[in-house]
């Protein structure tokens, strides 16, 4: 899972990093209220923006030296 998102284009890691942030925010009330079954989820979900995070500003600088 950690490398799978390489192979997305850079509109892909857009519509992916909103998605994992809605997804990151709706776990983090889940957990304020109490009915979290994986409290790691969080962890993981947090490091998997970070990748994608990581990946768009890579392919922003690529192209910003290619112009």
């Amino acid at each position: 899972m950690k490398n799978s998102f390489k192979e997305l284009k850079l509109e892909e890691l857009f519509a992916k990093r909103e998605d994992l942030r809605k997804k990151y925010f709706d776990l983090r009330f889940q957990m304020v209220v109490g009915h979290v079954e994986n409290p790691v989820q969080k962890r993981n979900l947090r490091r998997q923006i970070a990748r994608i995070e990581t990946l768009i500003l890579q392919a922003q600088r690529a192209a910003g030296e290619k112009a």
